[in-house]
């Protein structure tokens, strides 16, 4: 569920360019290529169903999936993910176990070692164990039908063109591959282990005010488990590859509003998970039916059934809760054998796995998972050699046995609220706020998944491993995690905001998302009235930024006092008139977010080495506060000493702007938000040459909107815009034969295909389509036939 990282590209880029250079290239796009289109027209032979299957892809490419059995129905599905999406279900696998290497070389073995540290696929092995003979059942045929269509694309010679581009071809698929994904969908969205390890290497370089600061929220407790940390220090800086971490702003919006605020008098419901954008998209939309079923919505290339979505009587979607379910533990291994750890005054053994990592063209990398009490020992990937001091232990909810693909067949063929909270139960990690909508007219909000209780602490830095006053003490009780069914308000929204109140009796978390997109939903939603399907539209593209309505006054107030307001009139001038839109034919946006870069680089950079700032969540959460309390009158360590927040905010806005005059040119008259600020999908192969580019990514396209919309668009510091809404989708309850979405930049993953750029400006524009599942959808019909 995330983006492309950059190491993936890289290794991509050197694997792909061995083999295709310049005219080369383009004769290999032209005649090669096209040979590994799926067949979407006419009649194939899948000899692993039993009954005739109709695939009706639509306009957009969507396939409408009609069989006389499930069993049929999910043999299908896995057959027609795999035409369209072999390479990234393939990809996403290996990735997930920790098996690039083996295809792509050398440069993928830190990917390799922290994958099988993170032992997603030892957890699916548990998690398969405990799932019902219905869902494995499930889970086979699935696979029985993605391996149909790999045996015959290899007997075709039309497996995707990257299969040949990376030189191998892939392996059958399995249950446990799909489960795999799966817990790399947990691994995207579930925890923040890497801001433990941050507060732990600040802790032993900070004293007082300035390690305070650091922190979201102080701990109660912090004190004792400090001295704890400090006591057993243990190396952070070089120890952490920061690319492989799950980008920050991973999270979702989504609402459900009452028939009482709506024009057709039944509840609406809109959601938008935000997700590295990519060529092909995250998401892949399908629509599924069977005598037992008629479901619609968006699943992961590699899985069953349909995650998020609609079937006739109900429709769902999540958003990120984002609580603290990964916990780090300070080990002391025996100094004498390396795989004991102490624990209540004994050594303990722990669990050791061999874990031989191929690699292609290269000698085999020996390499082992050891694994204490608490979980896999994670703080040595990066270290050639960590010595016999402290090293850090995680333990996290996607580690246990869960049952989430159970969850998901459940209630995609649940018809009201009962039947789908009770669905949820099995749906533990990650955890996600669900909102929910029927055609009775209910409309429900869960935040749902295993959220632990601590015997000792809330979770904000490493403790002790060795001490059994330490660890979990169980989760927090099904029926006591938050919960509203038809609030009187009339609507319910979430966007990884806080969610619940001061007198909620358990820890969720300290990192919740800045509140500006929810406050933005909230805002517009309780002025609404007779609200339609195009007023959620339009609310999904909105893109008003309330941080800036927050902070800019301030800010410009600071610019006034040093007297840098009048050296730079223009840029100020643009800001004051600015009508807090981040649209990207204006020049403020690009001033205003440039600036607020520059304050976490201007303050807290120099401070902490490059690997060390780039380890560390939430920056602008820490600069944020810093500024609340100094424009308060209650300047903290890090402002005082900087020189007070006139300083600090001029001297970053001296630099924002300094770069901006150098990319764009001295007249800030000229200067647009969206000649920064440019969407791409790009595609894992597409730079391996400028050739490959061109056909594989479409092009950078200047976007409105930022991280902090509702219109979510999140950029690099280059201004690279690779994040955001991976799927909108809309539902109006009165009428769940048809639906809105839009899946950039398209369903298809193969280049020749008509559907596979054809909804990046679609993404761009808010220019939805029509999804139906009443049997009217046409387009391209294909008999797939026993």
């Amino acid at each position: 569920m995330r983006k492309w990282p950059k190491w993936l590209r890289f290794v991509l880029y050197a694997a792909g360019a061995a083999v295709v250079l310049g005219v080369g290239a383009l004769i290999f796009v032209n005649v090669y290529i096209g040979r590994s289109a799926p067949v979407t027209e006419g009649e194939l032979r899948v000899p692993v169903l039993q009954s005739e299957v109709t695939v009706v892809r639509d306009g957009k490419g969507v396939p409408h999936i009609r069989a006389e059995s499930d069993a049929d129905l999910y043999r299908a599905q896995g057959f027609v993910q795999a035409q369209d999406r072999l390479f990234q279900m393939d990809l996403a696998r290996r990735q997930a176990s920790g098996r690039l290497a083996e295809v792509v070389g050398e440069a993928a073995v830190p990917s390799d070692k922290l994958f099988r540290t993170f032992s997603l696929r030892h957890a699916a092995e548990q998690s398969h164990e405990g799932y019902g003979e219905e869902a494995k059942q499930v889970l086979s045929w699935f696979a029985e039908g993605v391996n149909a269509y790999i045996v015959e694309a290899k007997e075709e010679g039309q497996l995707p063109y990257e299969f040949s581009l990376l030189g191998y071809e892939p392996e059958e698929w399995t249950p446990l591959d799909s489960l795999t994904i799966g817990k790399f969908m947990a691994y995207d969205l579930g925890g923040h282990w890497q801001a433990l390890a941050f507060r732990h290497w600040a802790v032993n370089n900070f004293d007082g005010e300035k390690m305070e600061e650091l922190f979201i929220h102080y701990p109660e407790d912090a004190p004792s488990i400090i001295e704890a940390n400090r006591a057993n220090p243990v190396q952070v800086a070089g120890a952490f590859d920061a690319s492989l971490i799950p980008p920050e702003f991973n999270g979702s919006n989504n609402w459900v509003v009452s028939g009482d605020k709506t024009a057709s008098g039944m509840p609406l419901l809109a959601d938008d998970p935000h997700l590295g954008l990519t060529t092909p998209s995250i998401w892949y939309e399908m629509h599924l039916e069977s005598p037992e079923q008629n479901v619609a919505g968006v699943i992961f290339g590699g899985i069953p059934g349909i995650i998020l979505g609609h079937n006739e009587d109900i429709a769902w979607g999540v958003t990120n809760v984002g609580p603290d379910v990964q916990d780090l533990y300070i080990e002391q291994p025996n100094p004498d054998d390396p795989t004991q750890f102490l624990y209540d005054g004994e050594w303990e053994q722990a669990d050791v796995r061999d874990e031989p990592i191929r690699v292609k063209d290269g000698e085999t990398v020996d390499f082992r998972v050891v694994t204490t009490r608490r979980g896999p020992v994670i703080s040595d990937l990066m270290l050639e050699d960590t010595g016999a001091g402290a090293v850090l232990s995680m333990q996290w909810t996607a580690l246990e046995p869960t049952r989430e693909l159970e969850a998901v067949l459940t209630y995609n063929k649940a018809s009201d609220w009962e039947e789908f909270e009770e669905a949820l139960e099995n749906f533990n990690a990650p955890a996600q706020n669900f909102v929910f909508a029927a055609k009775d007219g209910t409309i429900a909000y869960k935040a749902n998944g295993n959220i632990p209780i601590r015997k000792k602490g809330d979770g904000q830095l490493p403790v002790p491993g060795d001490s059994p006053e330490y660890g979990w003490a169980g989760y927090i009780p099904y029926d006591e995690l938050p919960r509203a069914v038809n609030p009187e308000e009339g609507f319910v929204a979430t966007a990884n905001n806080q969610v619940i109140g001061e007198d909620y009796p358990y820890h969720i978390t300290e990192f919740w998302a800045q509140p500006y997109r929810y406050e933005r939903i909230a805002e517009v939603l309780r002025e609404g009235d007779d609200l339609t399907p195009e007023d959620m539209m339009a609310l999904q593209m909105d893109v008003k930024n309330l941080y800036a309505r927050e902070f800019l006054d301030d800010m410009i107030g600071s610019l006034k006092a040093t007297g840098a307001a009048e050296e730079y009139a223009s840029a100020v001038r643009m800001l004051e008139d600015w009508n807090l839109e981040d649209d990207k034919d204006l020049g403020a946006p690009l001033i205003f977010h440039r600036w607020i870069q520059q304050l976490p680089r201007t303050m807290l950079r120099p401070s902490m080495p490059g690997d060390v700032y780039d380890l560390m969540p939430g920056k602008n959460h820490i600069t944020d506060e810093m500024m609340r309390q100094a424009y308060a009158g209650n300047p903290g360590a890090w402002v005082s000493g900087y020189g007070g927040v006139d300083a600090w905010i001029t001297d970053s806005f001296k630099r924002a702007v300094m770069s901006i005059a150098d990319a764009y040119g001295d007249d800030a008259d000229n200067w647009k938000w969206g000649d920064y600020h440019q969407l791409v999908f790009p595609h894992p192969v597409g730079g391996a040459s400028p050739i490959l580019e061109r056909y594989l990514n479409p092009p950078r396209t200047p976007v409105s909107g930022s991280h902090v919309t509702v219109q979510a668009a999140g950029f690099n510091y280059d201004g690279t815009t690779d994040h955001g809404a991976s799927w909108r989708f809309v539902a109006d309850l009165s009428d769940l034969s048809r639906t809105w979405h839009i899946v950039g930049p398209g369903q298809s993953g193969h280049v020749k295909s008509d559907w596979f750029h054809d909804q990046a400006d679609d993404w761009v524009k808010g220019d939805y389509h029509e999804t139906r599942i009443d049997g009217t959808a046409e387009g391209d019909e294909l008999k797939l036939v026993p």
